[in-house]
């Protein structure tokens, strides 16, 4: 590949939570009547040529799965969970955030688009990561960096995180 495709495309809504180490954006290609083909074919070389080590699908469907093995790109699939599986995956997977980006690992996560549930996600991982001490700071901050107010759903990950947190202070006493 040569010249400017050789770069790709950055992806819709790309936004970094920590720079240089943790980001998300909008499902590579798009989604729905305006997603395309040759876009998420940019957009995944894009995120290989700007050095993510994983990426992280939270979409539902995994029919999109097999273009990141195509271009080389590693991923991990993780779906997002009913309503009341939300606290069991947040631990699970802000843990597996952690240890990545621990090991020094560049990890973009991205939804079906940048919404208020992949943006409340990002906060309550950085409520429980202890990067942001409350939930209300954590709130203001988000809706800073995500330039987007948080609703209720992500809002309610947000609380979901409080209560996490409090679980791994109570173990910790």
């Amino acid at each position: 590949m040569k010249g400017k495709w050789a770069e790709g495309i950055e992806p819709r809504n790309f936004v970094w939570v920590i720079k240089d180490s943790l980001a998300i954006c909008e499902r590579p290609g798009g989604y729905g009547e305006h997603h395309r083909r040759v876009r998420r074919q940019e957009e995944i070389i894009w995120v290989r040529q700007h050095q993510f080590d994983v990426l992280y699908s939270l979409i539902a469907g995994s029919h999109n799965l097999h273009n990141y093995e195509e271009l080389g790109m590693p991923f991990r699939h993780r779906p997002w969970p009913l309503h009341d599986q939300l606290t069991q995956y947040m631990e699970v997977f802000f843990t597996e955030i952690q240890r990545a980006i621990a090991a020094g690992l560049k990890v973009l996560v991205h939804k079906e688009e940048v919404g208020e549930r992949l943006c409340g996600l990002m906060a309550a991982y950085l409520l429980w990561a202890g990067l942001v001490p409350t939930g209300p700071q954590v709130t203001a901050i988000a809706e800073r960096i995500f330039q987007q107010r948080l609703g209720p759903h992500g809002r309610e990950l947000v609380e979901i995180a409080v209560g996490m947190e409090s679980k791994k202070e109570s173990i910790d006493k």
